[in-house]
């Protein structure tokens, strides 16, 4: 059996982590990586290490746990418009219905339940809360799953340096558009209650 490189102490705690909510669960509880020295993309033994995460990090580290369960390793990219933040997901089928595993400091854009008949209609699930605090709905595109251990191996788990060969195939590989100009053109903004919802937030820096 393929440990990837894990020690007994972290495959202890990996592999209790065995269905998507006990895994988002304990993603919930990792504190937000603000990134105060820069920018970064750790591995998941980092992550298990420095007890925090933000999304791209948490999605790696929940793909990881679904590989542990006999599950395939896969997470999708969401883009946003030029002053928004993208976002990456960990997804998974249950049923023949597609749902999602999200790490992020924000009230919404959280875990979706497997009930998503395609990847585009997950996708579309955050759509309406993918807002700037200026009430601008601003998700633009997604790419299909991607399977990081088909196409990074398995030394991207244990990794010391940043993993940044993971997001930057996620930015390169092909996306697909959610709306075109003129359906951006008519967006109607959040409004007033839903942008101070949208302020929430579950860690403080």
């Amino acid at each position: 059996m393929n440990n990837y490189g894990l020690t007994k102490q972290e495959l202890a705690i990996l592999r209790k982590l065995n269905t998507p909510r006990k895994i988002q669960d304990f993603l919930d509880k990792l504190k937000i990586n603000f990134e105060p020295d820069g920018d970064t993309c750790i591995s998941p033994r980092r992550v298990l290490k420095e007890k925090r995460c933000h999304c791209i990090e948490g999605a790696l580290l929940a793909a990881l746990c679904l590989k542990l369960a006999g599950r395939k390793a896969l997470v999708v990219d969401l883009t946003a418009a030029e002053k928004d933040f993208d976002h990456v997901i960990a997804v998974f089928r249950e049923n023949e219905k597609w749902g999602a595993i999200s790490k992020t400091n924000h009230a919404v854009l959280r875990y979706r339940e497997p009930v998503y008949n395609s990847i585009r209609e997950l996708v579309m699930s955050f759509f309406h809360e993918y807002f700037d605090d200026k009430g601008r709905k601003n998700l633009r595109s997604y790419s299909l799953p991607v399977d990081l251990f088909e196409k990074f191996g398995w030394e991207w788990v244990t990794k010391k340096d940043n993993v940044w060969e993971i997001p930057e195939y996620l930015a390169s590989c092909r996306h697909y558009k959610i709306v075109n100009r003129k359906q951006i053109s008519r967006l109607r903004r959040a409004d007033g209650i839903e942008i101070e919802a949208g302020k929430l937030l579950e860690w403080k820096k």
